[in-house]
């Protein structure tokens, strides 16, 4: 039986909102531990090295190819049904990972985890848009929401390594199962369920289609950034974008459609959502580097890596907590913008830096983090605020989505050009007397340089070593200036597409776009 949820939320609400952060600490937190594990389990079950790369990627390839289905189908059998059946199954998934007795089915246990983590993301964010329907708090629970990631992305380190510290590689995975009991036990109680009362029939087609294009683009660009754009990169990429034309083309037809593609006509909608993608993909592809100069080319241990990041976390917290008051007096695109700019200035400094310009990265990291905890929080919230209540699942779905294509194409196009400078500068400064096969080992990954330091002589592997950090430093230099520029050109397209949304300070109108013109938009 579904709740009676009031205008302004009351205490359930906002203890229901606690209940939804649960699902999205652990899903951060799951996809962060895993690299920790990976020396461990490795040594246990001994997997080859295409096994340990499924292993690693199946999660996220799964999640992403899901997401569009299972957001259309929580609107149809209601999305705390699904949050709870997702649950379930991710609580079972995760007993199997821990006490996978061979790669083969560890792998197939991180599969079933990926297709039951596609149903908690687009679950909880529309539960979300259900339970808060004033803006003002809507916008507030948005912001507490993003927060988890940032929250996750920082405890996961941390409760990962006592784990590994005194239990077995599978414990990692573990984490999950008291979670989902506990959501399980008072999800019924705290969260309302909603549906799509005019929903139809799930249309299978659609739903194979989407996975397998979202599947084929994001196994091309992983494929490129490891071992470069070729024939097989390019046919499934190819392959990926032919499939997704034949998707789009079948909603058109569809009385039901998986993705009511009316919705890209809402314009706070549109640039909501290119600019969470774009914001994602410039993050993930920096955030790369940016974690790989603290350790290699500042000299931090992981554990010191991790503490210097942790100001960058609390700031996206901030920033995502933040949004919500600003927009009650300034208008949502401004902020967005603003927001922007912080990020776009974060990265102009971070082109300034040297190799030992600890505390500039930590300065440019802590901008950029603020700045995007402000901007994701009020695109999300423009991005479900613009959608009917109905499509909500299939909204918030679509930007997980969005997420999760810009952060494999950040780290294959960004992570691939920042390694072809780092090639390209170490070949032009090799120090004399480095062997060829050295000299090889170096240029494929700074890694391999601190190996090679200790094969050659200590003036030769000194040279070497100050080389090769030079030469990273100046891809992430390069890479900072590509994304300060796309910050840029984002704050333009946050001021012009997002004037029209208003928030909830000017004259009483909210975060959506007005009734009459999403009408309209989405009649047509």
């Amino acid at each position: 039986m579904d709740m009676a949820i009031p205008l302004r939320a009351t205490r359930r609400e906002w203890l229901g909102l606690a209940v939804l952060l649960l699902p999205t600490l652990l899903i951060v937190m799951d996809l962060t531990v895993l690299h920790l594990a990976v020396p461990h389990l490795s040594a246990e079950l001994q997997p080859s090295s295409a096994q340990l790369l499924w292993i690693v990627d199946i999660y996220g390839f799964l999640i992403a190819g899901s997401l569009i289905t299972m957001g259309t189908l929580g609107d149809r059998i209601g999305r705390r049904r699904l949050l709870m059946i997702g649950a379930a199954a991710f609580g079972v998934a995760s007993v199997l990972a821990a006490f996978s007795p061979s790669a083969e089915l560890l792998i197939l246990s991180r599969a079933l985890l990926g297709i039951a983590g596609a149903t908690l993301m687009p679950s909880t964010l529309a539960l979300i848009s259900t339970m808060f329907r004033d803006p003002k708090q809507r916008s507030v629970a948005i912001g507490i929401w993003i927060s988890g990631f940032s929250a996750g992305s920082a405890i996961g380190p941390l409760v990962g390594g006592v784990l590994l510290e005194y239990f077995w590689w599978g414990s990692v995975f573990l984490l999950g199962v008291p979670v989902m009991l506990l959501l399980l036990a008072v999800g019924p109680r705290l969260l309302p369920e909603a549906h799509d009362p005019a929903a139809g029939r799930l249309d299978l087609a659609s739903a194979g289609l989407s996975l397998a294009a979202v599947l084929l683009v994001i196994y091309g660009v992983k494929h490129s950034a490891q071992v470069g754009l070729d024939f097989t990169a390019g046919l499934t990429v190819f392959g990926g974008l032919a499939l997704g034309i034949v998707f789009v083309r079948r909603q058109q037809t569809l009385a039901h459609p998986l993705v009511d593609l009316r919705l890209f006509r809402l314009p706070a909608f549109s640039a909501a959502l290119v600019m969470y993608t774009l914001g994602v993909f410039v993050s993930f592809g920096a955030f790369l580097f940016i974690a790989q100069y603290l350790q290699l080319v500042a000299g931090l241990s992981p554990v010191q890596a991790g503490l210097w990041s942790v100001p960058g976390a609390l700031a996206s917290i901030i920033g995502s907590n933040l949004a919500p008051v600003l927009v009650r007096r300034v208008r949502p695109a401004y902020v967005a913008a603003g927001g922007l700019a912080l990020a776009a200035l974060g990265f102009a400094l971070m082109t300034q830096i040297g190799i030992s310009s600890l505390l500039l990265v930590a300065i440019g990291w802590v901008l950029i983090s603020l700045g995007f905890g402000m901007t994701f929080t009020v695109s999300t919230d423009l991005v479900v605020g613009s959608a009917p209540p109905e499509r909500a699942g299939a909204a918030s779905a679509l930007t997980e989505t969005g997420a999760e294509l810009g952060g494999a194409l950040g780290i294959a196009v960004l992570g691939t050009l920042g390694m072809t400078i780092y090639r390209s500068r170490l070949a032009a400064t090799l120090p004399e007397g480095v062997p060829a096969t050295s000299a090889a080992a170096a240029q494929d990954t700074l890694g391999n340089v601190v190996a090679q330091v200790e094969l050659l002589p200590a003036a030769t592997g000194e040279a070497l070593l100050l080389a090769a950090r030079l030469a990273f430093t100046q891809g992430l230099q390069l890479l900072s200036l590509i994304a300060a520029v796309v910050m840029a050109g984002l704050v333009v397209l946050a001021a012009v597409m997002l004037r029209d949304a208003s928030g909830a300070g000017h004259g009483g109108d909210t975060l959506e776009m007005p009734h009459g013109e999403l009408a309209a938009s989405l009649e047509h």
